[in-house]
């Protein structure tokens, strides 16, 4: 299909505003699918796994392909839950454009906006619809005002709502300037095109006036003929709205019920009109793997198939018929099934023994992907998520993906000895797929512990082994993954030295150790002279000292946030090796964070408590027990809106205690916001249970 009718999308939101049933409707219309799958009921086809189905949430990214108007769209369904967000962060990575749903009751939630700052991060197109207009309280305008508000989005309505509530009948389209109406008897399947009502005329006048006025500025031939008093023709405005997407100037809002089948058909037609083809889009760039020298050389691929192959392994999954899957966005040039390939990321050749079409679980093998294809790979052996695939004749190596880090614990053990290795390599399957799922076996007790972004996590983790690899597991209670860091600076330096029969151990370093902002990790820096310590041995200090960062002084959890800067050493002729500075280095890191007056670091979330409004104060007064830092408190029609910032140390039970208080009327949402220092008591508690362990 020429590359120009392609469309790499994705499908994201808050929980519960109707991602899923969007998608599946989606597939209805466009033939994928002949029936319509519903959540409630746990029948949909893009929610396949058994945890989906019985919980009614989305929690893996799910891929699929179809067809309308002539244009191939590939989409990828992406989960709600803050404990799955990285499913959002690694799909926005390879998405061309981006289809964000919002609830006409709720608006703007805490997780919209999580996945609004992922798609600016990304700078991906994207266009915004309101689902649920048949909901009680539904508010299309509310809805757009939060998003300009909220979001600081240029949202522009490109359809406004025809009735609301239970009179919602359709919308009107304000390119075309007629209203569309669908048939409840034909599931959606029919809709007809008719005249705006008389009632409805003055306020499409004015709304198509105001996007004409939003997307004439960005157009200098159209700026003058509207200041000319002069109307663009709807083709013409078609294409400046398409324009003003492309640059991400605006977002055009189009509404809805995916629920009562009204709505996803325009939509359809505006994903097809305004949204990016790879081929709409600036060529990748990335980084010549081997000829830096030192110096990034950057490297440019076409979306052409005539240009060298290009993919990024954004995602890695266990399939139960085809073993390790690997999702690939090609970005340039074409790969066929079988052909030899690069992994410059791992400096390996790997193999594409089978190339698959993915629609949800299901497979379709296929010869070759093409420039803008998102497919599945059989049978790589040492790509993970991230790496880049390309051409063996010219290497090119792009942009990984960013990952948040862990920070729920929970102690992990197999229920049978004989299990425990079965555990092991099925903790490395899923940390494969997962790369915000880790798991280390602690040095003083022996256990197995697990980290991952919340107890919803790790929940589905265990209830997966159990599932698909058949190990069955005790849990402990969830922990907080704390972090380790320094306030002050510190420098001192470290000798290893061994005598044994023949070659002895020398290493001798002098290390500077300094604190750094928060989200800042661990950075190393050489700033040595005139080769006190030769090249070669560098990559051994780094690593020395990175391997004892992972361990803290205080409680042992990981050290970050700091800068690591070699000063001076020295080293010997003979006896001087890779593991003599490696272990240098790890003594002296270990003797600075010591001298750095260390602190323990607390992982902070951002919650969002809504609570009718006689619940109030009980919420108000719990959160200040948890030591909560409340934001803001807003009104949203009957009911109030918490905002706050609370240690995650303080909010396990929460959900419980929630519920108590206001009869199960309330309902919160929480994700990970920063690090920061804990008070003196906690720090004290920490280290103490640290020691006990």
């Amino acid at each position: 299909m020429d590359i120009a009718k392609v469309r790499n999308i994705g499908i994201m939101a808050h929980i519960d505003a109707g991602k899923t049933t969007t998608t599946e409707r989606v597939l209805y219309y466009t033939g994928v699918s002949h029936r319509i799958g519903d959540v409630d009921s746990g029948n949909t086809q893009m929610d396949w796994m058994e945890q989906e189905q019985e919980r009614g949430i989305t929690i893996t990214s799910a891929a699929t392909t179809c067809e309308w108007r002539g244009h191939q769209i590939n989409i990828i369904d992406t989960p709600g839950h803050v404990d799955f967000t990285v499913e959002v962060e690694r799909s926005l990575r390879v998405l061309d454009g981006a289809v964000v749903v919002f609830c006409a009751v709720g608006g703007v939630q805490p997780q919209s906006e999580t996945v609004w700052r992922q798609a600016n991060r990304y700078r991906v197109p994207r266009v915004a619809f309101v689902n649920k207009m048949d909901r009680t309280g539904a508010d299309f305008w509310r809805c757009v005002g939060q998003m300009r508000g909220r979001l600081k989005a240029h949202a522009v309505p490109v359809q406004i709502p025809l009735g609301r509530e239970s009179s919602f009948r359709g919308c009107i389209d304000l390119i075309s300037m007629q209203a569309l109406v669908w048939d409840k008897d034909t599931l959606g399947s029919d809709y007809t095109t008719c005249e705006i009502p008389a009632d409805y005329a003055e306020a499409a006048k004015k709304a198509r006036t105001d996007l004409i006025d939003s997307v004439a500025e960005f157009d200098d031939v159209a700026l003058e003929n509207y200041l000319a008093g002069i109307q663009p023709s709807n083709e013409q405005l078609k294409v400046l709205v398409r324009k003003a997407t492309l640059a991400n100037e605006i977002i055009p809002v189009a509404c809805g019920s995916s629920f009562k089948n009204k709505g996803v058909q325009a939509l359809l037609d505006i994903v097809v009109d305004y949204l990016p083809s790879p081929s709409d889009l600036p060529p990748v760039v990335g980084a010549e793997p081997y000829k830096s020298n030192g110096h990034v050389v950057e490297e440019e691929r076409a979306a052409s198939d005539d240009a060298p192959f290009c993919g990024l392994a954004f995602k890695l999954m266990n399939d139960p018929f085809v073993g390790q899957l690997t999702f690939v966005r090609v970005y340039s040039g074409v790969l066929n099934a079988g052909e030899q390939v690069l992994n410059p990321s791992q400096d390996k050749k790997e193999r594409a023994v089978r190339l698959v079409r993915i629609h949800a679980n299901k497979r379709e093998e296929v010869k070759e992907l093409r420039a803008g294809d998102i497919g599945g790979v059989v049978g790589l052996k040492v790509t993970v998520t991230g790496d880049t695939l390309c051409d063996l004749a010219h290497p090119i190596r792009l942009e990984s993906v960013r990952f948040p880090e862990p920070v729920v614990d929970v102690a992990l053990e197999a229920e049978t000895k004989g299990d425990e290795e079965k555990l092991f390599a099925s903790l490395r399957r899923l940390a494969l797929e997962d790369p915000t799922f880790k798991f280390r076996v602690h040095e003083e007790t022996g256990q197995t512990i697990v980290s991952g972004m919340g107890e919803l996590h790790l929940e589905i983790i265990v209830d997966r082994l159990l599932r698909e690899f058949k190990v069955a597991g005790r849990v402990g209670r969830p922990q907080v993954s704390y972090r380790e860091t320094v306030t002050r600076t510190a420098e001192a330096e470290s000798k290893y030295i061994k005598q044994s029969g023949g070659h002895g151990q020398y290493g001798h370093v002098i290390m500077r150790l300094e604190p750094m902002a928060r989200n800042s990790g661990v950075v190393f820096e050489d700033a040595t002279v005139g080769g006190v310590i030769p090249r070669e041995y560098m990559g051994s200090i780094e690593r020395g000292a990175r391997e004892a960062a992972q361990l803290g002084v205080l409680a042992g959890f990981p050290i970050v946030d700091v800068k690591i800067t070699l000063t001076g050493g020295s080293y010997h002729e003979v006896d001087s090796s890779d593991l003599a500075f490696r272990v240098a280095a790890s003594m002296g890191l270990k003797d600075l964070v010591a001298r750095a007056n260390p602190v323990i670091l607390e992982p902070v979330m951002a919650i969002e408590v809504i609570v009718p409004a006689e619940y109030l104060g009980d919420v108000l007064g719990n959160l200040a027990t948890r030591r909560a830092r409340v934001s803001k408190v807003d009104t949203q029609d009957e009911l109030h809106v918490v905002g706050a910032e609370v240690p995650l140390g303080e909010m396990f039970g929460y959900v419980t205690d929630l519920r108590s208080m206001s009869q199960g009327r309330g309902t919160q949402t929480m994700e990970f916001l920063h690090y920061a220092p804990a008070p003196a008591a906690v720090q004290t508690r920490v280290i103490n249970a640290g020691r006990s362990i």
